[in-house]
């Protein structure tokens, strides 16, 4: 599982506030500029393995939803959700935070595991052709906004 695309943020505020701003999806849209949100389906309304959350999500005019599974959640080091497009493959989305002297240290990465077929033809609907490069560009800005956000409260 090596990561696509990774980035790291230097932020100056406590491991346990950032790990609890990056599990909380349904507030991603605070910060993500693709990300506008979402709901967690069914009886879990938090960050625990097995939980689904439904996303929202937007690029220019183009809006689309996706569903994603977290995979692992390891207060306050660790946070993974996977989406999958049944047999098409998808992504994973891992955040790992360290703490360090001044705060913590975060570092985004996504995982592609799209099959050619969805890489293909994946930019219908987001309108994104090259998704790594987009993402990265979308990374740097949620972690940016994040760390500011967090550096705030």
């Amino acid at each position: 599982m090596d990561p696509d695309v990774t980035v790291v943020k230097e932020v100056a505020a406590p491991a346990e506030r950032v790990w609890a701003m990056v599990a909380a999806l349904d507030q991603m849209g605070e910060w993500s500029p693709e990300n506008d949100g979402g709901r967690w389906i069914g009886d879990t309304v938090g960050p625990e393995v097995g939980a689904v959350f439904e996303g929202r999500n937007h690029n220019g005019w183009r809006r689309w939803r996706t569903r994603v599974t977290v995979i692992e959640s390891e207060p306050p080091r660790r946070f993974t959700f996977r989406l999958r497009i049944g047999p098409l493959g998808g992504c994973d989305w891992v955040y790992e935070i360290e703490p360090t002297d001044g705060g913590c240290r975060v570092t985004e990465s996504w995982v592609d595991n799209r099959t050619w077929f969805l890489k293909k033809v994946g930019w219908a609907a987001s309108g994104v052709a090259d998704r790594a490069t987009h993402n990265r560009a979308t990374m740097d800005a949620t972690l940016d906004r994040l760390a500011e956000a967090a550096e705030r409260d």
